[in-house]
């Protein structure tokens, strides 16, 4: 598992002195939203669909053991090897010993987030395995020596220019920033990879337990290569990927689209459910099936956090973020970013080391307004944060100014809760203005203070009442 270094709070103002990330973010995410809403028209059908959707992924996780078990069931039945890994490091290294079972020296990978959470890649190539991305934004973050911003974009912190240059500085070709050019050039150098590889390796969007079959969902055909050509085949995935019955998957896909690209529905949609057969001309001769759980049995043994396995990684929420849209996904620090980064990053590295993350939210509900399942992030937001301030947290480093401002806000709390002791707060305050400071924390930095009025509210309109009782 990739290592979060630093706080947020230090990443963040490092991306916030770099104005062409926020331009690059800002112009791509206004796009994507923009194409998802062309893509939701119909207020009360997007409504019917995301209901059944999350219906769908309840149902899902409400089986989740015995799925999981039949979906293992059918895979071997299918021919397919299943492999179960509590950590990724058991995970990398189940993926290391098929490689050298079969004397691999090269990989390439179609699009798997669950392969980051690995850190797949620099595990691979420290054994001395060849592991090349094959999507070309991921392929591009690879060769910059970089990791992705965005689960669905990886290079969308980038712009044209900055490809262009990247691409021309580490193929040796002349400089263009012309799409098709650069992408030929790409698939050039991917398509005798392709051929060469001796594993392919993919995600898994979503894995139907009553059949065994592994659905891979893609644009470039990167997947579709990965899986076909190579003779070995290693799909990894995390366990809350399986959905119960085919018919489930169609609800998801259209959501998934369109949320994720503002697509109607990609290039392509491939089910993966047996080996190559005898008589078929094409698809690898073994596949194998890594289920990693990386502490989502933790998730799931919380009944309210359970509800972040729902995601099926579409990056709506994301991409109408207002603080991942200033700061860039790098500013996060591990593998998700954005609102489901902080859910998911903070219950798998621990409150101790992703504590902060919660808090990196202006609890607009812009998250929880656009998720297509129906994930109420906000909520499960605003428990890690009350578990940031009283739970482990607290005894770390910075525990103090945590446990001033937890002590705080039960105070204010009180206040509010008693008619007497807010009109004798209220009465103080108006009376002292001269004792509030001008300066109250970051929070002042770039706001002015509020002025404090002479006399309360509740002051005012009994001078007002007064006066209209004489007349």
């Amino acid at each position: 598992m990739q290592k979060i270094k630093n706080s947020f709070n230090e990443r963040s103002h490092i991306e916030l002195q770099n104005p062409l990330i926020r331009s690059n973010f800002r112009r791509a995410m206004d796009g994507l939203m923009e194409k998802r809403k062309a893509q939701f028209p119909d207020e009360a059908e997007l409504s019917r669909l995301r209901d059944l959707a999350a219906a769908i992924r309840q149902n899902a996780l409400a089986k989740l053991p015995e799925l999981l078990e039949q979906l293992e069931t059918r895979c071997r039945q299918n021919g397919i090897q299943v492999h179960w890994a509590q950590t990724t490091d058991e995970a990398c290294e189940i993926v290391l010993q098929i490689a050298q079972k079969h004397d691999a020296r090269s990989v390439i990978k179609g699009k798997s987030m669950v392969s980051e959470e690995m850190d797949l890649n620099r595990f691979m190539e420290a054994h001395g395995i060849e592991c090349l991305e094959s999507d070309l934004g991921e392929y591009l973050v690879q060769i910059a020596g970089e990791t992705p911003s965005h689960i669905i974009m990886p290079v969308i912190h980038k712009n044209r220019e900055q490809i262009a240059q990247l691409m021309a500085d580490k193929h040796g070709t002349p400089y263009t920033d012309d799409v098709n050019a650069m992408t030929q050039n790409a698939r050039a150098l991917l398509r005798d990879k392709f051929m060469q590889a001796d594993i392919g390796i993919s995600g898994v969007n979503f894995a139907v337990a009553e059949s065994g079959t592994l659905c891979l969902v893609e644009n470039e055909g990167n997947g579709r290569m990965s899986t076909t050509t190579p003779p070995v085949h290693i799909a990894v995935m995390g366990i809350e990927k399986v959905v119960e019955r085919l018919e489930h998957v169609p609800p998801l896909l259209s959501l998934l689209t369109r949320s994720a690209t503002g697509q109607h529905i990609t290039t392509y949609f491939n089910m993966i459910t047996s080996p190559r057969k005898p008589g078929e001309k094409d698809g690898p001769g073994s596949i194998h099936l890594v289920l990693l759980d990386n502490e989502r049995t933790s998730m799931y043994s919380d009944a309210e956090l359970r509800d972040t396995l729902r995601c099926i990684r579409c990056g709506a929420c994301i991409n109408h973020c207002p603080v991942y849209t200033r700061v860039g996904g790098h500013a996060y620090g591990a593998v998700y970013p954005g609102p489901i980064g902080k859910l998911v990053t903070s219950q798998m590295y621990g409150m101790e080391v992703a504590g902060d993350l919660p808090t990196a939210c202006t609890l607009c509900g812009a998250c929880g307004e656009v998720c297509p399942v129906k994930i109420p992030i906000p909520d499960l937001l605003k428990r890690l944060r009350q578990e940031s301030v009283e739970g482990h947290a607290v005894k770390q480093a910075g525990a103090r100014k945590k446990l001033i401002e937890a002590m705080v806000w039960k105070t204010w709390a009180i206040l509010h809760r008693s008619p007497v002791l807010y009109r004798l707060m209220t009465w103080s305050v108006t009376r002292m203005r001269w004792m509030i400071p001008a300066k109250m924390g970051k929070w002042t930095i770039s706001r002015q203070m509020p002025a404090v009025a002479s006399r309360s509210l509740h002051e005012r309109l009994e001078v007002l009442h007064n006066e209209e009782n004489k007349v």
